[in-house]
């Protein structure tokens, strides 16, 4: 039995029956492909919620390693990137090789095979952006497939590989990136303000990572072992989009498509009563961030399921807007 709440940055969950460390691409496709029944696939852990009961069936850690770049000042950088590669290490270099697009999204956790996943995104920055295709083991049709850009149908916190779960194991990430010393438009307030730039204007992408850094730092967001703060998944909620004449009075709006609107889900938990610190010496609200459930040390994932429904009930009851998680959970409901 192998221990999973050591492989996911919440630190909580049971034992796996069967752990496989997959270090090449063939061992990763054998793994899930001869798997005799249902299989988690583990990256980074970063985006996990695992039941404390564990998993029965096979777990595959995806350690696969490799990037190559090719590029010129015509065409960019086209980067392909193996799913096991650190995500955070590919946005530092991407800096530092001028590679452009990643800038905004430092220091988040994971691996670069969850990236197009989730669709990561921060500080107005998308991994979509810049993904060119992605290379994967269909489950379904039992053979590799290169997906485009466009056949992955991107959009806020989604694509193809989670609206149809369980299917694709992401094998590699194609990234075509612009050059230059410039980061892209900046287009988020609170990162324009820290620079000191107008929102749509550009600055040094080196200067756009340490400003993010030290945003997220300043949120929990940045991982840390010696603090609890960050014994989390990130924004465990994503922002709400709803009708545009929905949004609550006072809440921030963003425009979306067809008379939409995206809100803040972190301004509807502070404002229906869940303060940053909010729970118990097991599990709660992070003191820095009120959209990271934190381990504190001692929970469990029955203790973060629980502070977890009980924002998300709260925010219905005061908003009616109802939460969604972002983490993925696994052998849990909310």
């Amino acid at each position: 039995m192998a221990d999973l709440a050591s492989l996911t940055t919440l630190r909580v969950g049971g034992p796996a029956a069967e752990l496989v460390v997959a270090e090449t691409e063939e061992a990763l496709v054998a793994a899930v492909r001869d798997a005799p029944g249902e299989v988690l696939v583990l990256g980074g852990g970063s985006n996990l919620l695992v039941a404390d009961e564990g998993v029965e069936g096979r777990v595959v850690a995806v350690r696969t390693r490799g990037v190559q770049a090719d590029a010129d000042a015509c065409g960019g950088a086209v980067v392909r990137v193996a799913a096991g590669e650190s995500w955070d290490e590919l946005a530092a270099r991407a800096v530092a090789e001028g590679w452009v697009g990643a800038e905004a999204l430092a220091g988040i956790p994971g691996l670069v095979g969850a990236t197009p996943i989730q669709n990561v995104g921060a500080y107005g920055q998308e991994v979509a952006e810049t993904v060119a295709s992605v290379r994967c083991w269909d489950r379904r049709t039992r053979q590799v497939r290169t997906l485009f850009h466009r056949d992955c149908r991107f959009g806020y916190r989604t694509s193809l590989f989670k609206q149809d779960p369980g299917r694709y194991v992401v094998l590699e990430v194609v990234f075509q990136f612009r050059l230059g010393d410039l980061g892209a438009p900046v287009r988020y307030a609170e990162l324009a303000g820290r620079l000191g730039v107008e929102l749509g204007e550009r600055a040094p992408a080196a200067d756009v990572r340490e400003a993010v850094l030290d945003l997220r730092r300043g949120k929990g967001m940045v991982l840390d072992a010696a603090d609890h703060d960050t014994w989390s998944a990130g924004s465990f909620f994503t922002n709400p989009v709803v009708p545009a004449d929905q949004v609550p009075d006072g809440a921030p709006s963003w425009p979306a498509a067809d008379g939409l609107a995206k809100t803040s889900a972190a301004w509807l938990i502070e404002h229906a009563g869940f303060g940053k610190g909010y729970g118990n010496d097991r599990a709660a609200l992070s003191g820095k961030h009120t959209l990271a459930l934190t381990n504190r040390g001692g929970a469990t994932a029955a203790d973060l399921v629980a502070l977890a429904r009980e924002v998300r009930d709260g925010v219905a009851a005061r908003f009616g807007v109802t939460l969604v998680n972002e983490p993925v959970l696994v052998g849990l409901t909310l």
